[in-house]
């Protein structure tokens, strides 16, 4: 008798401390959101606001500031497309993030006519990620296209997306004309991939020479 109801003790403790531990990352994830909206959306609705208030009053540069309304009405898009996406239960394997990223530097370099390899983990891969995982090294490679398509000059990039023993690894480079790390440089975004590294207990790596491209290589634990 005594024996069952420790057990039950042990058993109904086991199942209040998942369930706790449950709501707290959920907690943690709506904070998480609700920064990113914050620090996405918020900003890019006050440049449209500001933008808007330029062209209304009919000042100089109205055609620039619609179709920067424009571009940043996108960015938004995109970014609430990546939330609702990543927090997705349905796409939680490796294989989800695999497609997601693929489609995005498809769509991105096919339009600047720059040549693309892409090598990641085949189909039987059944690996699965966490939101955080998903969420962070989405937006690193997004982050690490992007500067590659619009800053490098570049004719060519290499992506290459693998499973290194425990780690996920992630390299993605350019053959363009590099710039100067040491310098800061808020245009590309460096502090903001580190800071996500960092979150996701993993590291950043960015090598780049004014005439030798740049890779940034992100790996981080599974």
């Amino acid at each position: 008798m005594v024996t069952s109801v420790l057990l039950s003790t042990v058993l109904v403790n086991a199942l209040y401390r998942r369930r706790m531990a449950r709501l707290l990352e959920m907690a943690n994830l709506r904070t998480r959101i609700a920064t990113d909206l914050h620090d996405d959306i918020g900003a890019n609705l006050t440049r449209i606001a500001l933008l808007s208030e330029v062209a209304r009053q009919g000042q100089a540069g109205v055609e620039v500031s619609m179709a920067s309304i424009a571009g940043i009405a996108r960015e938004s898009m995109s970014s609430m497309s990546d939330i609702v996406w990543a927090i997705n239960p349905a796409r939680d394997s490796l294989l989800d993030l695999v497609r997601r990223m693929r489609q995005h530097a498809d769509e991105l370099f096919t339009l600047r006519d720059i040549g693309l390899a892409f090598h990641a983990p085949a189909a039987g891969d059944t690996l699965k990620l966490g939101v955080d995982v998903r969420r962070d090294v989405l937006l690193i490679f997004k982050e690490a296209v992007h500067n590659a398509a619009r800053h490098s000059k570049c004719s060519h990039v290499d992506i290459d997306l693998r499973v290194q023993g425990a780690r996920l690894v992630l390299s993605v480079s350019d053959n363009g004309t590099g710039f100067e790390t040491s310098e800061e440089n808020d245009g590309h975004g460096l502090a903001s991939m580190t800071r996500r590294a960092d979150r996701l207990r993993g590291t950043l790596e960015v090598r780049s020479l004014e005439t030798g491209g740049t890779s940034v290589t992100l790996s981080i634990p599974l």
